[in-house]
């Protein structure tokens, strides 16, 4: 099929390349010349473990082009992904639809004929209605445009795995009339092969899904943190507990990993914005939990800072190395990174930060300008007197314990993240702290 993906971000960018691996020729749309140029010539503007080969594979077999020119956009295809950012907007927990919307009055008066625009963007619900009575509005006489909306589940890390062999595919469209469940079969024919769920539902419940999935997420990850406060004043221990309940499979271990919560540009901002959409509908009560579910993740972020000045005495002129600064392992991206929140408080109350990152580095720089970061690992742990392992990349958890005696100045470390053995890091000499358990 000839279909188009407008936006090049994270979302965008990945959606087009993985659609012509999957066979598609494909046209990425984006306003923002400097991203058509970087991704024309093979580069990838983010970090995405396997996307720079797919990108380059498919650019190369033809099936793959990037522009900025919206006509070339309409005329090249009938079949339409709208995957723009939805930031958090200034001043407000409400989403910020704006490009969104510019897509439709952008993209609709260039359009002849029939078209389907299928938005992947998270958005708040009752979208797709607003933005099919504008393309109605904006189609020129003769011209149809269906809008329908294909939720994307993309985990950073591993975006291309599920784009590709998607764990479910969700399509919301207007009624029984509509044309997009017969183009979607189309379009993931080949996941669809492999058994993949595919579930139709109308706009509204499609546009509540990816909201639903992550206020579940980040419910989940805020319960053990709660959880770990108690297990801290009492003396428990929150990973074993989390290993006991983990084995109910109506809960399941999985986002139960006890720490410095959660961060990235999906889970925080969702959450907020899906607490003020409810609030829109008439329906604040029924999600005011989720504020606390977002101040209960904030909570360790501070409770991190405390535990340094408990462990030093003070934070003035002392040197913390941070190890992490994107807000995952397997990505770059720094928003609301929980890492790069302790780093920079710590650094305000005094501390002299030192911060390292596998990949996270640049992105960093542009929001911490004034830490100081390490080039390496070993550059980051030299005279430390604290370490805090704040995201938990493979090569922090598998570090040994005896090299990274001999580089610190303190052999005194704080497990952001629960990962490291603790045995191990006791019999090399190291005073371990972590969140919910008494070491």
């Amino acid at each position: 099929m000839r279909m188009t993906v407008i936006g090049t971000g994270y979302l965008g960018a990945t959606h087009a390349a993985c659609m012509a691996e999957l066979g598609h020729e494909v046209l990425g749309v984006d306003v923002d010349q400097r991203k058509i140029d970087s991704l024309q010539k093979g580069e990838v503007p983010f970090y995405e473990p396997g996307l720079p080969e797919v990108l380059e594979r498919n650019l190369e077999a033809g099936r793959l082009a990037f522009t900025t020119d919206y006509q070339e956009a309409a005329d090249f295809a009938n079949v339409h992904f709208i995957g723009v950012g939805t930031p958090q907007q200034r001043g407000s927990y409400a989403a910020d639809t704006r490009y969104v919307e510019a897509v439709i009055e952008d993209l609709v008066p260039k359009l002849k004929g029939e078209h389907l625009i299928l938005g992947k963007s998270t958005v708040p619900v009752g979208t797709a209605a607003a933005l099919q009575q504008k393309a109605d509005e904006l189609a020129p006489e003769g011209t149809s445009v269906e809008i329908a909306w294909n939720p994307e589940f993309l985990r950073e890390g591993y975006a291309v795995k599920d784009t590709i062999t998607p764990d479910r595919i969700v399509l919301g469209v207007r009624g029984e009339d509509s044309a997009a469940e017969a183009v979607a079969r189309e379009v993931y024919a080949t996941p669809l092969s492999n058994d993949t769920p595919f579930i139709v539902t109308d706009l509204q419940t499609a546009e509540l899904v990816k909201v639903s999935a992550n206020a579940f997420l980040a419910t989940k990850i805020s319960f053990i943190n709660a959880v770990s406060e108690v297990c801290e004043i009492v003396g428990a221990d929150v990973t074993q507990l989390a290993d006991a309940i983990g084995h109910d499979d109506r809960i399941g271990r999985k986002f139960l990993g006890a720490g410095l919560g959660f961060g990235g540009g999906c889970l925080p901002k969702d959450i907020r914005a899906f607490m003020a959409r409810a609030g829109e509908v008439g329906a604040d009560q029924a999600l005011t939990f989720l504020r606390e579910v977002d101040a209960i993740n904030m909570r360790r972020r501070q409770r991190v800072i405390d535990l340094s000045r408990e462990v030093l005495g003070s934070l003035i002129g002392k040197r913390v190395t941070v190890l992490g600064a994107a807000f995952k392992p397997n990505s770059d991206d720094v928003r609301d990174s929980p890492a790069l929140a302790v780093a920079g408080q710590l650094s305000l109350a005094g501390a002299s930060v030192r911060v390292y990152d596998p990949q996270g580095m640049d992105n960093a720089r542009k929001v911490f300008p004034t830490l100081d970061y390490a080039s390496s690992l070993e550059d980051a742990l030299r005279g430390a007197e604290l370490v805090i392992l704040a995201t938990e990349w493979d090569e922090f958890k598998t570090m040994d314990p005896e090299w990274a005696a001999g580089l610190v100045e303190g052999k005194v470390l704080i497990d952001g993240r629960n990962v490291l053995p603790v045995a191990a890091w006791q019999s090399a000499g190291w005073e371990l702290h972590a969140l919910g358990r008494s070491l």
